[in-house]
């Protein structure tokens, strides 16, 4: 008869910790993925502003007629609603990860817990098992040997 003991009784919780630990660390890889787009794609937009702002100012300077003002100042305008756009979504996400960040530190620290108690379960396990083997030899040396 094989007695089931505590350590062992304890895998499949840890298993389960150590599925959701790792759950919790592809989610937040792929939230600081999403998030570093979202911040390229911010960088870019003020790039491409930036740059568009440059380039018609230096060509600008003699004969700019009313009609590529106006464009100019339509499409300069668009860029930047599309900057304060995308500045939104960027916070967002940033909240987003914050909390799947802290989701990943709760699993974690969840699971390093199971992992404490099953390693402490079995030491004493392992303690026991000394005294036991300790017990048996003493019982054995005690004995009268037969001649």
């Amino acid at each position: 008869m094989t007695v089931m003991t505590r350590s062992r009784r304890m895998q499949p919780v840890q298993r389960v910790a150590h599925n959701r630990e790792q759950s919790a660390v592809q989610k937040l890889g792929q939230s600081q993925q999403y998030l570093a787009a979202q911040q390229a794609k911010l960088d870019e937009l003020r790039s491409y502003r930036d740059q568009y702002t440059k380039d018609f100012e230096a060509s600008g300077g003699a004969g700019l007629g009313a009609t590529r003002l106006r464009d100019y100042r339509v499409f300069l305008s668009r860029l930047n609603e599309a900057i304060c756009q995308q500045e939104t979504l960027l916070a967002q996400c940033s909240c987003q990860h914050e909390e799947t960040r802290r989701q990943w530190i709760q699993t974690r620290t969840h699971s390093q817990a199971i992992d404490k108690v099953v390693q402490r379960f079995h030491a004493e396990e392992q303690r026991q098992q000394e005294r036991r083997e300790q017990k048996e030899q003493d019982e054995h040396a005690a004995r009268p040997h037969k001649k």
